[in-house]
């Protein structure tokens, strides 16, 4: 079955506006020319898209089904289009890339380099979001690789393991815990914590934890980056975990006490992860091999240059 994209642009745009005649407007098409349309493509598809209301129309569970599908289009339309755009100004390639903030400040940033060393023709971007958002972004088209921890919350990715980290807790100086050299999480529920924003993993991993326990976790600040988490446990504002290459290095920056967490759930893992497909796009197959050596996938062809890991 052939589709065309005046047609799916009217969908989306019908959905977006939730009434045929604005949809209609948007995509500069005649009232019954835009009906026709939609009259046809239901009758192609053998089902119907909308309900249709006194004020307006809502989409059906088959409607949902194909603007999910139309957006993943348009995102991968627009990649194609920027992709070959660069081969314009001498780029052989771009990887656009998301992680969430744990992966990009314990680990990330040196293997960002060297690929990027390895291979100056290919051009990076990053963006950071959650491990939840991100997953969504490399599902429906939006990024090629993401880079989180686990849990998998999206069944069309497949993920390779790419690094291992620790969680530690930081507390100011002079606090009750600062002279112990490991804790179990249960005796931090009593004290105050700096948290990260919500929505972000290792945030909603702790309220996770403390809810096991019966208790509320005590979250007296949220912020976005760890240097500000730093900042305010210095401050004496709170306690916080982190992951530990992340607590190492801000230790030399502000006076904090680093302790081991003594649970099984403070190593955490970070995957790799892309849309699941047939056949790697070059680009992708490259970065994936560079970071997951160990564990390429099965589909991908020996690589025809050394490429050094990391």
């Amino acid at each position: 079955m052939r589709f065309d994209l005046v047609t799916l642009n009217l969908v989306l745009a019908i959905a977006e506006t939730a009434s045929i005649t604005r949809g209609a407007e948007r995509e500069h098409l005649a009232l019954a020319a835009a009906s026709k349309r939609l009259s046809d493509l239901e009758s192609r598809l053998g089902v119907q898209l909308f309900d249709r209301r006194a004020r307006g129309v809502e989409l059906t569970a088959a409607g949902h089904a194909l603007v999910r599908h139309i957006r993943s289009l348009h995102a991968s339309l627009h990649a194609m289009e920027d992709e070959v755009a660069e081969y314009s100004r001498g780029i052989r390639g771009h990887l656009r890339v998301v992680a969430n903030a744990s992966a990009i400040a314990e680990c990330l940033p040196p293997d960002l380099a060297a690929f990027s060393r390895a291979h100056p023709d290919i051009r990076i971007t990053l963006e950071d979001q959650t491990s939840a958002e991100l997953q969504r972004s490399v599902a429906e088209g939006r990024a090629d690789v993401g880079i989180f921890v686990p849990p998998l919350l999206e069944s069309r990715l497949q993920t390779w393991h790419y690094r291992e980290g620790t969680l530690v807790l930081i507390t100011p100086a002079g606090h009750a815990l600062a002279g112990r050299t490991q804790v179990r999480f249960a005796e931090l529920l009593d004290f105050d914590f700096v948290g990260q924003h919500t929505g972000a993993a290792l945030q909603q991993m702790i309220l996770a934890q403390a809810t096991e326990q019966g208790r509320a976790l005590r979250t007296r600040m949220q912020v976005r980056g760890f240097d500000a988490i730093a900042q305010l446990v210095e401050a004496g504002l709170g306690i916080a975990l982190m992951p530990s290459a992340v607590a190492e290095r801000l230790a030399r920056l502000f006076r904090l006490n680093r302790i081991a967490l003594d649970e099984p759930w403070a190593q955490r893992e970070y995957l790799v992860g892309v849309r699941e497909q047939d056949v790697l796009p070059a680009v992708v197959r490259r970065f994936v091999e560079f970071l997951c050596p160990p564990r390429c996938p099965p589909f991908c062809p020996p690589p025809t240059e050394n490429v050094s890991p990391p």
